[in-house]
């Protein structure tokens, strides 16, 4: 099998080569963005009690165009995040983010569950830390209330 991989590499060097740029590219994109995109997301998002709603006072043409762009962002992100998991980088916590920036139907729940992950919520922290960000609120799904009876 890795012979197969290596031979197909050394009969398309360029197309190789902009493997490895890319992948160096999205590794360092995801050591510098990742922290200032994780410390931009509030404390209490993951807050069962309240959820943010998209109010824009700007003009709709603007307001239309920066959702798309969003969305542009986090798609692109979790094409990144995909490509991560066996390239270089951070692949979970840029999959994260590409899904906390799109907009889909039940994309709350699918957050909240991701973040119940322990790994992934250390990590997300871990990133807020690094620029000086307070850490995130733990959300209070049935795992965690199960777990905290249990530490009483």
């Amino acid at each position: 099998m890795m012979a197969n991989i290596a031979h197909w590499i050394e009969a398309h060097p360029g197309i190789g080569m902009a493997l490895a740029l890319f992948s160096l590219a999205s590794f360092l994109g995801s050591l510098l963005f990742l922290p200032w995109l994780a410390a931009r997301i509030p404390t209490d998002y993951f807050d069962e009690r309240r959820r943010r709603t998209a109010v824009s006072r700007r003009h709709p043409l603007i307001h239309v165009l920066l959702i798309a762009a969003k969305n542009l962002l986090g798609w692109l992100l979790i094409l990144a995040g995909l490509l991560m998991l066996v390239l270089p980088g951070q692949g979970m916590l840029t999959l994260l983010m590409g899904i906390l920036l799109i907009d889909f139907p039940g994309k709350y729940r699918l957050e909240r569950c991701l973040v119940a992950n322990p790994h992934l919520f250390r990590g997300l922290n871990w990133l807020r830390a690094r620029r000086g960000a307070p850490a995130l609120h733990l959300p209070s799904t049935p795992q965690h209330r199960i777990r905290d009876r249990r530490q009483r």
